[in-house]
């Protein structure tokens, strides 16, 4: 049966990148717990447990990983790192006996397991802050363009399209400084042993050395260990983890989702991207479905029950660790990542080739800002001494009046409405009242608190 022929997750080739697939390759898996074990030995120097000699060829030899036969020798035993320890082990004909002394199979695992985390989450920053930069970029291209906003998806006010586009930008940007803080204070296991007692480092090195034995390895592996754990590292850390990236991917998947609507013919107001070759659908050649947005949402509605696994792998870890959580952490460690991954850079190719169009922008706005500037004109009138109870249930019913003729595919007659009221222009001139109903000049101070933020990003990504 050749590779095709046999099932492979679409995180093997269609989702991730190469770099995100490379950190969590079973490759690199091997490579890791072999490093882990020259690190344990080079400690283990300093206790005369390993000679100068045996470390040389160990090290000469780490990265001699030989999956066909590890996978030949678990086969046998079921046992994917002891089928690894044993390959070093037959490498190292001098030194294969001194690997792995007083450590069971988690201070390998688990340390292992941080460290790809902690090399997947450096890649996933990184496409934050580049995401973040073009965001930053659109905002302050678009701080000035009105677009008729939308609550209840009935048209509401006018905002700016940069400000809209300001809100998933602060979203990622407070889930980027949560995610680096986050990356900043992982921990591990460390070398402790079956039940995290370090009993078996302390028959080999002494009691008195533990505390040296495992500063001496944090600083080789680079890593910070739990002051307690059990056999492994605490599972609430991955609760934790699956967390912050679910939570990027729901600011990711909220503009996917909006973009969708804002797509649509309705609006087309903004588009995705599409090729000139690119292929909409197989029936109507006249399609241009927005998939790039609904493969974010896709792949965002996966990621988003990721949390839970790890949630039960945290709650049901019996006493000092049960086995029941590992099968599914070798599914939801990576493909976590893989998702965020393929989300975080699909949006950035969005975003890069974001189409805007001023047409339907202002079309939508000459269709909808009458009733937009409805509550400005509620505003003045009351500042000319209305009664704001009345004038709100006097407006009310102008505007319902506009509403169903605008459903009937008449133009939108609520200036004329308006201005033309008598019991209106008791307060305001007719030339006043039509001159408040076409200003599109009511976004507040949106120019000014979007332009903010994207000089707050920019700052935040170059520090």
């Amino acid at each position: 049966m050749t590779e095709n022929q046999a099932y492979q997750s679409p995180f093997s080739w269609r989702y991730g990148s190469p770099a995100m697939r490379e950190i969590w390759s079973e490759y690199s898996t091997r490579l890791l717990w072999r490093k882990i074990w020259v690190a344990l030995a080079e400690a283990q120097v300093a206790y005369q447990l390993v000679t100068d000699d045996q470390l040389v060829e160990l090290k000469g030899k780490v990265l001699q990983v030989d999956l066909d036969r590890s996978f030949e020798i678990e086969t046998s035993i079921h046992h994917d790192l002891m089928a690894e320890l044993q390959v070093f082990a037959e490498q190292c004909p001098h030194a294969g006996g001194v690997l792995h002394l007083g450590a069971t199979s988690m201070d390998i695992k688990d340390n292992t397991s941080v460290l790809q985390q902690k090399q997947a989450l450096i890649q996933i920053l990184k496409q934050v802050r580049e995401l973040l930069a073009v965001l930053a970029a659109l905002i302050l291209d678009w701080l000035d363009t009105p677009v008729i906003g939308f609550t209840h998806l009935q048209p509401a006010e006018p905002l700016s399209l940069g400000y809209r586009l300001a809100q998933p930008a602060q979203d990622l940007l407070n889930c980027y400084q949560g995610l680096q803080q986050f990356e900043g204070g992982i921990k591990s296991k460390g070398f402790t042993g079956a039940v995290g007692s370090s009993a078996s480092f302390a028959s080999l090195i002494g009691e008195e050395n533990l505390a040296s034995f495992q500063k001496l390895m944090s600083t080789s592996l680079e890593l910070d260990f739990f002051d307690v754990v059990s056999q492994t590292y605490p599972r609430l850390q991955d609760f934790q983890l699956l967390s912050h990236l679910a939570g990027l991917g729901a600011v990711l998947y909220k503009f996917a989702f909006d973009l969708r609507i804002l797509q649509s013919p309705g609006m087309a107001e903004l588009a995705e991207p599409f090729g000139t070759s690119q292929v909409g659908s197989s029936a109507m050649p006249f399609k241009q479905n927005p998939i790039k947005a609904e493969k974010i949402n896709s792949l965002g509605r996966y990621l988003a029950q990721l949390p839970r696994i790890a949630w039960d792998n945290a709650a049901h870890s019996l006493l000092e660790r049960t086995l029941d959580d590992s099968a599914n952490r070798r599914i939801i460690l990576p493909e976590a990542f893989l998702s965020l991954d393929e989300m975080l850079e699909t949006c950035r190719e969005v975003l890069s080739g974001l189409q805007v169009n001023v047409v339907a922008i202002k079309r939508n706005l000459d269709e909808y800002q009458p009733f937009a500037a409805i509550e400005r004109l509620l505003m003045l009138l009351c500042k000319t001494g209305a009664d704001r109870q009345k004038m709100h249930s006097h407006l009310r019913n102008l505007s319902n009046q506009a509403w169903s003729a605008v459903k009937q595919g008449q133009e939108n007659p609520l200036i004329e409405l308006v201005s033309a009221d008598p019991e209106l222009q008791i307060y305001l001139s007719e030339s006043d009242l039509r001159e408040i109903l076409e200003d599109l000049d009511y976004l507040g101070d949106t120019r000014q608190r979007a332009q903010a933020l994207a000089i707050k990003i920019q700052k935040a990504i170059s520090s």
